[in-house]
């Protein structure tokens, strides 16, 4: 259904009149079954729409639990789940007598380390038969609680996301121009937290007579990211700008950046996420009709 949405959705500019431009089948298709998993990937039972609590660390120590008792109440769980504490650089958690959780596979009978996504085996509680998983992030000097479920009323009830037609036009083959090794560039969260990034190059491209060029986040030799804002934004787009994941650069430091897979932060569809906002860099000043529209929240029930 994608597929035939997106042949007939694609632009005339060079067709007769009454009749729709040619599009390539294998680039319609592309297109398809990409938007198919972007859509997976959201809605997955720990995928970004399943993300209901956002809790911050300031205490040494924290109980947790969704009853009122708990110092920190989380959305779901259970009641009393445990407490987070926090001994120098290294935190722990300790569940509470009785209270039926799982970490790395093994069932939580007393204190553990508490890894943060910062480590290369972060630690992931879970509980409620594997729907919810408790994590730790870990932000500039900050620590804080993620929490999702797989029950969670924005994955359970999830819009729908709406596409500009796929346009060969926006798939461009652009010059990949590195920087010095260890280049990072500052890089501000919806938090206000600014983070050092790794800034392994540039990308230039021609559209519309002009050269625009964007900053790529990643280091050299590996997939990059670009994180852009343009005219779209808060109209059209999301407010905060909009992501394209890029391939390694190939041997004629070229790189292709498609437009049309240009999709939304996670903070377009939920409130407890992190997400990076556009460098300055990286703010055009045109209308990029392409890619992921803004989401399409779904509609209140109607009551009886």
């Amino acid at each position: 259904m994608l597929v035939a949405m997106l042949l007939g959705g694609c632009g005339d500019k060079n067709a007769e009149v009454g009749k729709p431009a040619p599009v390539d089948p294998a680039f319609a298709h592309d297109n398809a079954l990409w938007r198919e998993q972007r859509l997976t990937e959201l809605t997955k039972p720990d995928g970004w729409a399943s993300l209901v609590g956002l809790h911050w660390l300031e205490l040494k120590a924290h109980y947790i639990g969704s009853g009122s008792t708990s110092g920190i109440r989380l959305a779901m769980g259970p009641p009393r789940m445990g407490m987070v504490s926090r001994d120098g650089d290294k935190l722990w958690f300790t569940p509470e007598p009785g209270v039926v959780l799982q970490a790395d596979g093994q069932t939580v009978k007393g204190r553990i380390p508490f890894r943060s996504d910062d480590d290369a085996s972060p630690t992931v509680i879970s509980f409620d038969d594997g729907k919810g998983l408790l994590t730790l992030i870990h932000r500039g000097p900050r620590y804080a609680l993620r929490l999702k479920h797989a029950d969670a009323p924005a994955r359970l009830t999830f819009g729908h996301l709406a596409y500009w037609p796929a346009d060969p036009s926006w798939r461009v083959t652009a010059r990949f121009v590195p920087h010095d090794v260890n280049k990072t560039i500052p890089i501000v969260d919806i938090t206000g937290l600014a983070t050092d990034l790794p800034n392994a190059g540039a990308v230039e491209f021609e559209r519309d007579g002009r050269t625009w060029r964007l900053e790529a986040l990643g280091e050299p030799g590996r997939p990059l990211q670009l994180i852009f804002a343009d005219r779209t934004n808060g109209r059209e787009s999301y407010s905060a700008g909009r992501y394209i994941d890029l391939d390694v650069p190939d041997a004629k430091s070229e790189v292709v950046v498609d437009f049309n897979r240009a999709y939304n932060p996670p903070c377009a569809f939920t409130p407890f996420a992190t997400c990076p906002l556009p460098p300055p860099e990286n703010r055009m000043d045109m209308k990029v009709e392409a890619g992921e529209k803004a989401y399409v929240k779904p509609k209140p029930e109607a009551s009886a």
